[in-house]
This record gives C-alpha cells, sequence and structure tokens, in this order.
C-alpha cells in the first residue's frame, strides 16, 4: 500500500515537472539554485539592472530647469560640443533654465570622440567652480565627459589613472558622493544617459578605455526624440549602426551565470555582465526596431583610437575621426561568423530579424548568413567598405590587436574566447566587406 503511494506520488512528481513553466526564471536556462553561492563557485548566480531614472516624450527637455530647480541647484554646468552650442537642442536647454532660474555656466569644448586630454581639459574646468549639479546635451562624447568631469571634480586628490579601468588604469572603485546629473542625449546609438561608463581615447597607448562605476551613471536622462531631427545623416546612420551592434553583442553575449569570476561582493559585479532574461527582451526588441527603421563593441576601440587621417562624413570636427557606431559595425561581420558556433541558433534568430530567410537555414552555417545578412544590410547603407576603405592595411593588424587586448571589459564577454591569432584573422576578415 504504502509503495504504491510513493509510486503515485512520484509518477504525480514527474508529471508536473513536465507540465512546468518553461520561463527563464522557473527552468534554470539562466537561473542558479536560490541564495548565496556555494563556497568556491567560480562563475556568477545574479545579475543586476543598475540604470539612470529615464523621462521620455517629445518635448520634454523643457522639463530640465524644474527638475534642477526641485534639486536646489544653485550653479550648473552645462556641458556640450562647439557645434550643438548652436542648435536647438542646447537653446531648448539654456530658455528651461532661465526661465527657471537656474544661474549655469556653459562648458562647450567637449570633442567628438573624447581623448584622456580633453577629459582632463573638463575637467580642470569644473575643478575650477563650485558646480552642484551638471546637464550634459549631446551624445556619448558629452555625456561621458561630463560624467568624468563629475567625478574627478567630486573626488579632487584623486589622479586621473585611478578610476581608469584596469589594466591600463588602477581601476578603484568610487566611494566619494558625486554631483546630480542630468544627461539630454541628441543621438540615438549610445545609450550613455542610462550607464556608469565613460569611454575615452587613452592617447598615450592609442586605444580606447574608460571609467565604469555605478556611481557615475546620470541621475536622470530626458530622451527628447525631436533632438534626432538635428542630427546629419550620416550620424543618424552611425548612432543606428551603434544600436544594432549593441543589440546583437547584448543578445549573443555570454549568458551572466558563465560569466567569472563570482564576485565575493555585490560592488564589484561589473557593469557589463553578460546576456540575461530582461536584457534579452530589449536587445531583440531593438533589432526589430533597427531592421524596420534604420534604412529610411572591443575590436572597434583601437579602430577609434588609431584612426590616421579619415573623417567620418557630417561630422564637422578638426580632427581625424571613426565614429563609434561604424568602427563597430566594419568587424561585425567576422565577428559574429567568429562567434555563432557558441550560440548559433541565437545568431539565426538574429538574422532572421534583420530580414534573412532562415527556414532551411542548418545550424552550422549560422555565422556565414547572419555575416551575409549584416554585409547587404551595410551595402544598401553606404557604409565604407571595410577597414581598408577608411586607412588601414593588413600592416596596421598588430597594432590592432594590441589594442584590443586591454577591452577584457567587452571581450571577456564575448561567448568564445579569442586569441591573439584570432584576433588578427579578423582583422584582415574586415578589411574589405564586399
Amino acid at each position: 500500500m504504502a509503495a504504491a503511494a510513493r509510486a503515485r506520488a512520484a509518477h504525480l512528481l514527474r508529471q508536473l515537472q513536465r507540465a512546468a513553466c518553461q520561463c527563464p526564471t522557473h527552468s534554470h536556462t539562466y537561473s542558479q539554485a536560490p541564495g548565496f553561492p556555494p563556497s568556491g563557485k567560480t562563475t556568477d548566480y545574479a545579475f543586476e539592472m543598475a540604470v539612470s531614472n529615464i523621462r521620455y516624450g517629445a518635448g520634454v527637455t523643457k522639463e530640465v530647469g524644474m527638475d534642477l530647480q526641485n534639486m536646489g541647484a544653485k550653479n550648473v554646468c552645462l556641458m556640450t560640443d562647439k557645434n550643438l552650442s548652436q542648435l536647438p537642442p542646447v537653446q531648448m536647454v539654456m530658455d528651461s533654465l532661465v526661465k527657471n532660474g537656474i544661474n549655469f555656466e556653459v562648458y562647450n569644448n567637449v570633442r567628438v570622440e573624447p581623448t584622456d586630454r580633453s577629459f582632463m581639459e573638463a575637467i580642470e574646468f569644473v575643478k575650477k567652480r563650485a558646480f552642484d549639479a551638471y546637464v550634459a546635451v549631446g551624445g556619448g562624447s558629452t555625456m561621458d565627459t561630463c560624467k568624468a568631469a563629475n567625478l574627478y571634480a567630486s573626488s579632487p586628490q584623486s589622479d586621473f589613472l585611478d578610476y581608469v579601468n584596469a589594466p591600463i588604469g588602477k581601476g578603484k572603485p568610487v566611494s566619494v558622493p558625486l554631483k546630480p546629473l542630468i544627461a539630454v542625449p541628441t543621438t540615438s546609438g549610445t545609450g550613455s544617459e542610462t550607464t556608469g561608463v565613460a569611454i575615452f581615447d587613452y592617447e598615450p597607448l592609442k586605444v580606447k578605455t574608460g571609467i565604469a562605476s555605478r556611481a557615475i551613471k546620470p541621475t536622470l536622462g530626458l530622451i527628447d526624440p525631436l533632438h534626432t531631427l538635428h542630427m546629419p545623416d550620416r550620424v543618424v546612420a552611425n548612432s543606428g549602426f551603434d544600436v544594432l551592434c549593441h543589440a546583437l553583442e547584448s543578445y549573443t553575449a555570454l549568458p551572466y551565470h558563465m560569466r567569472s569570476p563570482c564576485p565575493s561582493n555585490p560592488i564589484t559585479r561589473p557593469a557589463y555582465q553578460g546576456s540575461n532574461p530582461i536584457s534579452d527582451i530589449w536587445a531583440v526588441h531593438a533589432l526589430r526596431i533597427v531592421a524596420k527603421y534604420l534604412k529610411s563593441h572591443g575590436m572597434s576601440y583601437p579602430i577609434s583610437g588609431l584612426v590616421k587621417t579619415y573623417k567620418a562624413k557630417d561630422y564637422n570636427v578638426d580632427h581625424p575621426l571613426v565614429p563609434h557606431g561604424l568602427s563597430v559595425v566594419l568587424t561585425s561581420p567576422a565577428v559574429f561568423t567568429f562567434t555563432a558556433q557558441m550560440s548559433p541558433e541565437r545568431h539565426l534568430e538574429t538574422a532572421e530579424i534583420l530580414g534573412a530567410d532562415t527556414r532551411t537555414a542548418r545550424i552550422p552555417d549560422a555565422g556565414p548568413i547572419l555575416a551575409d545578412t549584416l554585409r547587404k544590410f551595410l551595402f544598401d547603407l553606404d557604409v565604407d567598405d571595410g577597414l581598408a576603405a577608411i586607412g588601414y592595411s593588413k600592416a596596421d593588424i598588430p597594432a590592432l590587436v594590441k589594442g584590443t587586448l586591454p577591452q577584457e571589459r567587452v571581450t571577456k564577454l564575448a561567448p568564445r574566447p579569442q586569441s591573439e591569432e584570432d584576433l588578427s584573422a579578423l582583422f584582415e576578415a574586415s578589411m574589405k566587406l564586399y
């Protein structure tokens, strides 16, 4: 009798297990056992979303003065670049500050694709003034410069490399309180208004690096779609490529529970943590938006940092410049061919979203199918024909590889580890796209 009862109970449990929810939360596709990680666990068991407050709406910029008033701000730094300082987005911000009686000073010397030198110029500017709040109006360059200025003005005794990511800097945790920062993005690709990351070219090594800390993320992001109406065509396209590659890389990244090491303290959990059930939703949605509207991330850093003479069309700057979105997208076909073997289903899914017919596709062909889809997408948008078209040759590959190696913040989230030989092959494959 007892044996029969136990058998029925076991049968019922098996039925319940088969009927159980298969969503990421309950299926353990992502999640680990609840509670703290077991002693000796080498990979993470949790992910954290640390983002800024966001307010979205056409014309929402006019509220910035009221926000600063509500914060009790008395002396505000308005940070932008020379081009934007003459355009409606900055004027709209200034009108709101004046209307609400906010005292402010403008810093308009932000460099598009900032450097350690341009960061330090902004830092010196704000250190000499007693700002109690910041407003950044612009793309990622402006927002990142403003984050850095806020950080070092709040920690005036720190050396510049103290907070810069290792191995280039010391990567010290930020323990000082910062002033409120309101970000008003004028482009659509960076997402810098939500992150605790500030990226710049470190000129002594000719590589891009950055500062990554939850402490430096903006207090508030005011996303006003009207500002994108003032972007030139190529700026629209290149910021769109940033959206495309952010979404592709996020969706195909190493899952968060496979990332190592497991942090011993939550404060050391990195800003970039790997794919997870929440970022998956947004990444797929972003890909669908790009696929529908655009035709109207580590290997990119040395491409921007080592640029020689190339000046991107529609960028009014006085220095050679490869926009970040362009530098990312030029290597994307080679990169996703390389990573596809680790998550071929996801690579095929993204190819289908971008327009590929995958009904008869074979799993081993996932990489080439996504790469071909990307090439067609880029060709239709008149993107330069690979790294050679923006001034690089095979002779530059060793320097490009050397510039990629320090980018562990992003390269370690690639689903497939890469050697120096792998990186060399990827750069060589990216010299020509079509």
